[in-house]
């Protein structure tokens, strides 16, 4: 639904709403200092102060306390934590109340609580046991979820939209469409041609594109084979082991004592990018993408680090970290190079083709032409639906859509790798009956996005209606304790 929204750009508040809402946190830009108050205020929201002590304790109360939070993740999180306080201003301004009984409704109709369709206490103690949540903590949670949940209905309630309205989204993405195209790549691939000296003028003028950091480490695989030759088990006495090693580590042993202390063999070491490929661009095997991104994202101060990745564990020491300038022998570099160059250049034919099309210079007989000049084989096929992704991809077959009937049209992906002149020959319109199944689909697709440009006129009320000063003295000192 996040998609459906505009962004909020400008908006504190929006941000902050919409952070409560789709949950996927955002963060506003740094506005004025807070002036006056306590030093110990991290925010204030009209008359209202929120201590510092306030918002550790948020935070602490929703993450893991052994993960760590970086700066941008503490931002996101104020970011949510006064979004809360502003949601709650406004339920108790509606008098939005959850009486015991609905509470108990609730509950009860809860799935996971829920043995032959029908409420089962046993199922829902043992729910709270298992996750270790007070009765009246997971309460109280739920009876706050369905205030907002209530609060956002009311705020979007009462939409009923014609049915005229429901047929044109419906015959947005179901109308048939008959198309001619043809793919200029073809032409692109003929054309597009480059002297070593044009290639090296390119690297030459961007060579800081082909610098990448490169880590030389040593990585051990640990297994109970490795570490007790006569097992082959990850049982209780391998993970004694496992946490010996951990605490080895934190105690500040290098990788050789460690190494030298269970009588392993030592690793060679490895040169490798964030792709886990090494200074020549091949690919190291069995090195998993999920593991070199764990290595990357070490502290730099974590040299030597015990990783878990897909239920396996490694002893990883980090030698050197460097950046590595490639040059044109690397053919990986000459590769990303020439496909530059040939964007360059279809950038400005597309421009050229598009100023055309633009100004009502391009029509059928210039497709027509066009297809000749180039050499290319015109196809001519039927689309059903907007989704309709047998031929061509959605991303093309979506602005494909927007084209009028008897229309030519310059269609292309985001890296320029598909590139189509296309014609649309004919429009053939659909409409939905009431009482077909895909009508109340369609009716809450409309609700939706009338709902979002009602979310975007309650953001402008709720930005007169609260003034929220942030200390960002405050929001420095809790970065500089979490890190």
């Amino acid at each position: 639904m996040l998609g459906s929204f505009r962004k909020f750009s400008g908006s504190i508040y929006a941000k902050i709403l919409l952070g409560i809402i789709v949950i996927p946190f955002i963060f506003w830009g740094m506005g004025s200092s807070f002036s006056g108050g306590s030093k110990n205020v991290i925010v204030k929201i009209d008359r209202e102060k929120y201590s510092i002590e306030d918002f550790v304790e948020y935070m602490q109360t929703t993450n893991s306390p052994d993960k760590k939070i970086t700066e941008n993740q503490i931002e996101e999180l104020l970011s949510v934590f006064i979004g809360n306080i502003l949601v709650q201003k406004e339920i108790e301004s509606y008098n939005i109340k959850i009486s015991d009984k609905a509470l108990s409704e609730l509950i009860k109709n809860q799935e996971d609580f829920k043995e032959d369709n029908k409420f089962s206490r046993i199922k829902y103690e043992k729910f709270l046991l298992k996750n270790n949540i007070p009765a009246y903590v997971f309460e109280k949670n739920l009876a706050n979820q369905e205030k907002r949940r209530q609060l956002f209905n009311l705020i979007g309630r009462g939409i009923s939209p014609p049915k005229f309205l429901i047929t044109t989204i419906y015959n947005t993405v179901n109308q048939k469409r008959d198309v001619e195209y043809f793919n200029l790549n073809i032409f692109f691939e003929k054309e597009f041609k480059y002297s070593d000296e044009e290639i090296k003028k390119y690297y030459e003028k961007n060579k800081e594109n082909y610098k990448e950091t490169f880590k030389s480490v040593y990585i051990f695989e640990i297994t109970p084979k490795k570490l007790m030759e006569s097992k082959n088990e990850y049982d209780e006495s391998f993970f004694k082991i496992l946490d010996e090693i951990d605490d080895q580590i934190i105690e500040g042993k290098k990788f050789d004592e460690i190494i030298n202390k269970y009588n392993l063999e030592k690793p060679e070491t490895l040169n490798i990018n964030i792709l886990g490929e090494d200074l020549t661009s091949i690919k190291i095997n069995d090195l998993a993408d999920t593991l070199t991104k764990k290595i990357f994202s070490l502290d730099e101060d974590e040299q030597i680090s015990l990783i878990e990745d897909n239920d396996k564990y490694y002893i990883v020491e980090i030698l050197k970290t460097e950046m590595i300038e490639r040059n044109l022998n690397n053919k990986n570099v000459k590769k990303n190079i020439i496909l530059n160059l040939k964007n360059i250049k279809k950038r400005k034919l597309i421009s050229e083709v598009l100023s055309k099309i633009n100004q009502n210079n391009f029509n059928k007989l210039d497709f027509d032409k066009l297809s000749k000049d180039t050499n290319s084989d015109v196809k001519k096929i039927k689309i059903d639906n907007i989704n309709d992704d047998k031929i061509l991809k959605k991303e093309i077959v979506s602005q494909i859509y927007k084209l009028p009937e008897k229309k030519v049209m310059l269609v292309y992906d985001l890296t320029f790798s598909e590139v189509y002149m296309v014609y649309t020959d004919k429009v053939e319109n659909v409409s939905i009956k009431e009482n077909s199944d895909d009508y109340n689909k369609y009716l809450n697709l409309y609700k939706v996005n009338l709902t979002s440009k009602i979310l975007n006129t309650y953001d402008n009320y709720i930005k007169k209606k609260y003034k929220i000063d942030i200390n960002y003295n405050a929001l420095s000192k809790v970065k500089n304790y979490f890190n």
